[in-house]
């Protein structure tokens, strides 16, 4: 059976650029895909009576004016299916991994509105980023926004590849949107996908630096599209997207290509309506719907730490929290550098596990303090009071605490045994290198020992007394065994190692 599609010519009048201005149209669509012959496509996005404007998102020859242009009454959509799993694509649907076409089981409009209040459902699932720092003090529940912020090499993509190595055995599917990096940094991130088996739940959209900007522009709403495709069959989905910044730059240069009006930093006024409009495509379904969910990282690049820029207050206004990553932070050697005062999750701790959630309480304050008083511990030159010193050494096991290497995710159930070993003050009898192999191997020391006792942990979520004694139990004994690997003259300063090894690390990095 022939099918029929309605068809209008038209002709190039004026080339801009990755902008083509075409005449000859009688009916438009925003978003109707146009074709110049010879594999180069464009997309209209601005029209009036007399002219269309289109945005070249594919070219395959040089342009010129008086070219043929032919197009349908068909929006752009982009393909979408379960096998995309495991894949890396570009915004218009084609493989870049070498594994032949992609197998798609349908189209989806890239361009659509975010779900309404009446289809979504109150947070109640935490996302473990398996990240110390956000999982206790900054948690992100399923269908939330978190903005990540900061300067350049401060350590944001990694906070999203944390995240997505730590979905290994969640269900959680990932998706990484990479928008005009340079094709050596989506290639580690590909490599380190590959070397933590992280493909089997993980799809890749990449638009590179040398992508034309139309590419960059259409890059995290097709991200956004194969991610409804998921939510929408009840699945938890996760979207990185890396980095808004880059997409915000493409946008302005094709609106001053268009010759709209410039504004702030000579970004277009409605910016703020581009990102707002697919951040809030970020849901947690209601049961009806599926319950299927779909959290967004927006990345977003500050210069010098300035918080205060045209974009970067835009995404803060639009998202449910914000995670700024400090440049002096990252130099003093705090990895992750995430700035506690001026991070925040609006509803994360709303769907924290009650666990972790009494055993964190008062971790934030306790580690503001400590940065203060390390703080005019520099200036002085005098001795300190007790009280002082005693704050110095608790912080200084806290601020240990809170590092945490790259691309080494730690669950839960670790984290909380961590917490009540701080609380507890178990910690306080080991020194500082032993505080490091501590963490690094407890939940092991558990898992082997006891077992049931984490099951059982995961589901409840919560402590009870039967769980403090066997903790209490578990903890004593490593610290006995941890005391009796110490040579005698390591035993004798025990007391007092931790907080002058902290105060000198501190003084020596400033």
């Amino acid at each position: 059976m022939t099918e029929l599609r309605y068809t209008e010519e038209g002709n190039i009048r004026v080339i801009r650029g990755s902008i083509v201005i075409v005449e000859g149209f009688k009916n438009c669509l925003s978003g109707q895909v146009v074709k110049f012959g010879y594999g180069t496509r464009g997309i209209i996005i601005g029209f009036d009576e007399h002219e269309a404007q289109v945005l070249l998102i594919r070219q395959q020859e040089k342009l010129k004016t008086g070219d043929k242009v032919v197009a349908t009454l068909e929006a752009f959509e982009t393909i979408v299916g379960d096998k995309f799993i495991g894949r890396i694509l570009n915004p218009l649907g084609e493989a870049l991994d070498g594994l032949g076409p992609l197998e798609y089981d349908t189209k989806r409009p890239i361009f659509i509105d975010a779900p309404s209040i009446l289809k979504r459902k109150v947070l109640n699932k935490t996302l473990e980023t398996g990240v110390k720092v956000i999982d206790t003090m900054i948690p992100v529940g399923f269908g939330q926004r978190e903005l990540i912020l900061g300067d350049k090499m401060t350590g944001k993509t990694t906070i999203c590849t944390d995240t997505i190595i730590n979905q290994k055995h969640t269900g959680v599917i990932c998706i990484y949107c990479c928008i005009g990096k340079s094709q050596s940094s989506l290639g580690k991130v590909v490599q380190l996908l590959i070397d933590h088996d992280c493909f089997k739940y993980t799809v890749i959209v990449a638009a590179t630096a040398a992508a034309p900007s139309g590419q960059l522009y259409l890059s995290p709403y097709v991200a956004c599209a194969i991610g409804e495709h998921y939510m929408y069959q009840g699945k938890n989905v996760f979207v990185a997207f890396d980095d808004l910044t880059k997409h915000a730059w493409a946008y302005r240069e094709i609106s001053l290509l268009l010759g709209r009006a410039p504004g702030r930093d000579s970004y277009p006024g409605d910016i703020f309506y581009l990102h707002s409009k697919m951040v809030e495509r970020a849901a947690y379904l209601s049961d009806d719907l599926g319950g299927g969910s779909m959290t967004h990282f927006p990345i977003v690049e500050t210069l010098e730490g300035d918080l205060t820029g045209y974009v970067q207050s835009n995404l803060v206004s639009m998202t449910d929290g914000q995670l700024y990553f400090s440049t002096p932070l990252f130099a003093e050697g705090q990895r992750p550098a995430i700035d506690l005062g001026l991070s925040v999750s609006r509803v994360g701790s709303k769907v924290q596990w009650s666990a972790v959630k009494k055993l964190s309480g008062a971790l934030r304050l306790e580690y503001l303090q400590y940065r203060e008083v390390l703080r005019v511990s520099k200036l002085k030159t005098s001795g300190q009071s007790e009280e002082a010193e005693e704050q110095m050494k608790k912080g200084g096991i806290l601020s240990e605490l809170l590092k945490q290497d790259r691309d080494k995710p730690i669950p839960l159930e670790g984290m909380i045994l961590i917490l009540y070993a701080y609380n507890k003050k178990y910690l306080h009898e080991m020194m500082l290198d032993e505080v490091i192999k501590f963490q690094n191997e407890i939940f092991d020391y558990a898992q082997a020992r006891i077992p049931e006792v984490i099951k059982t942990l995961r589901e409840k979520k919560a402590l009870d007394e039967n769980m403090t004694k066997v903790f209490d139990d578990l903890l004593a004994q490593y610290i006995k065994e941890v005391k009796a690997k110490r040579p005698k003259e390591e035993v004798e300063e025990e007391e007092s190692k931790i907080g002058v090894d902290v105060l000198d690390q501190a003084t020596t990095k400033k």
